[in-house]
This record gives structure tokens, sequence and C-alpha cells, in this order.
């Protein structure tokens, strides 16, 4: 693995490695205690904090990917390939920005807290736990051997995906706004060409390479590849279903029409929630 960068001592929750173990664990524990101990009291509303909290996010995220993006571009970064001590005002600027990015993973936990909350316990899926829990266990490790160079490109594809999340979360929570909203049906779309993107970017530096260690680079297209199986088998499962439910509806209204259903009134079926994941 190499010797850790000494650049980032001293910063917050970056020199030993138990405390983000640590409130990894907590989040884990509170997603098993959590809907046990919201199972016989009602759900919170939670309007007003989740509006602060989405947008909070929605503008952290475009700050990380503004900066991340036009330092990169005006510092001279290589797009291909990117070593991690070849530029050093650049490669500060960026770590800056990237420890925003790793302490972000820790505030969006609140996700799950909010589902939890809301009792919405059928968004906390497998693939939202395995998301959230290790994207902050990964930064840690980024920040401390990779804080720059081309670790920024996903970070910074990542937090745009979040700009278009969050956004829509934050909004949605305000009944008159939900309407308007367009976007939903995008959201899982874009999260899937960013890991597409993401894995062509870090098989440049494989093709191309700089000096950035390749032991990152494959575990990098490794857990991407682990996050478009997931995602993809997510997508794939909610519009499929949302496609059967589409056509027992448009049956059971031609049925109503008909003035028939085998002497019995056809019932509608509950169009499928989209789940939420990032």
């Amino acid at each position: 693995m190499g010797p850790r960068d000494q650049r980032v001592k001293g910063w917050l929750l970056l020199d030993n490695y138990p405390p983000t173990f640590a409130l990894t664990v907590m989040y884990l524990l509170i997603v098993w205690m959590g809907p046990k101990y919201m199972k016989h009291r009602q759900p919170y509303s939670c309007r007003g904090p989740m509006v602060l909290y989405n947008l909070g996010l929605t503008l952290l995220s475009f700050y990380m990917f503004y900066e991340l993006i036009t330092v990169a571009w005006y510092g001279g970064y290589n797009l291909y390939c990117q070593n991690t001590h070849s530029a050093p005002e650049t490669d500060n600027k960026i770590m800056n920005v990237l420890w925003w990015y790793y302490f972000s993973k820790l505030i969006e936990f609140m996700d799950t807290l909010f589902f939890i909350l809301r009792k919405n316990n059928h968004q906390i899926t497998f693939l939202h736990v395995y998301h959230h829990a290790s994207m902050l266990n990964i930064w840690w490790f980024v920040m401390n051997w990779i804080a720059c160079g081309h670790s920024y490109f996903g970070a910074a594809v990542n937090s745009f995906v979040h700009v278009v999340m969050y956004s829509y979360y934050g909004l949605s929570a305000i009944p008159a706004i939900r309407p308007y909203l367009w976007w939903k049906k995008y959201i899982t779309q874009f999260q899937l060409i960013q890991f597409f993107l993401t894995m062509f970017h870090t098989s440049w530096a494989v093709i191309w390479p700089c000096g950035f260690p390749s032991g990152w680079l494959y575990f990098q297209f490794t857990y991407m590849v682990s996050l478009i199986i997931l995602f993809s088998n997510f997508y794939i499962q909610t519009y499929k279903r949302q496609s059967i439910l589409k056509k027992e509806q448009q049956n059971g209204s031609a049925l109503s029409r008909n003035g028939h259903a085998n002497g019995t009134p056809s019932t509608e079926s509950t169009a499928h929630e989209k789940l939420r994941v990032d």
C-alpha cells in the first residue's frame, strides 16, 4: 500500500482509522435496531429537517463538483492519468475538497435515519446500506494514501449526481412543489452513467500509467463493477415492477369500461414507489 500521505496529517478524523470504523459500526447498529425501536411507534414527518438536510447537501455537492472540476482544469491535471505528487498547489486544493467529500459520506448516514424515523423500512435495502457504509471507509483510506491526483474524477462526477438527487429529494418534501419535479426517473440512470464514466477513467490510468498506484486503480474498478451490478438490478426490478403495475392498471380500466370483470369490479393497483439509493 505504501507510506501514508503526510500532507493530511492532523486533519479531522484522518489520523487514525478506529473513529471511522466506530462510526460505521454505530450506523449499522442504528440500521439494525432503529426499525425495531420504531415498530410500535408512529412515524415522524421530518419534513422541515429533510428540506434543510437535502438542500444543504445539494449546495455542498455543487461546491465540491465545481471546485474539483475547475481546480483540476485550471491546475493542469491530465485527464488520462494524474499522479498524487506532481502539481503541489493543485494537489493541496484538491485534497481540501476531497476531505469535504469524505466527511459528506458521514453526513449522508442521515439518509437512513430519516427512512427509519419515517418508517420507510422498505427503502433500507442491501444496496443502500452497502453503499453508505462502504463509501465512508473507502474514502478514509483514499484520503490517507491517494488524496489527490486521479482520485478527483469519481468524486466530482458523484458530486454532480448528488446535486441532481438531493435537490429532488429536498424539493419533493414540499407537497406544493412535488408535481413540478420532472427528473426523478433520471436519477438512477445518472448513477449508472457515473459508475461507467469512473470505470473508464480508472482504466485510462492503467493503459497510460503515470505513477498513480495501480493497486488502487484495480480496487476502484472492482468496486465500480459491484455498484453497476447492484444498481442495474435495482433499476431493472423497479421499472419491471412499474411496467407490470401499469399493464394491470390499463387492463383494469379497460375491464371497467367494458362493464364487467367476471362479475366483479376491477381493482386498481398502487403504483410502486421508487426506492431511494445513492
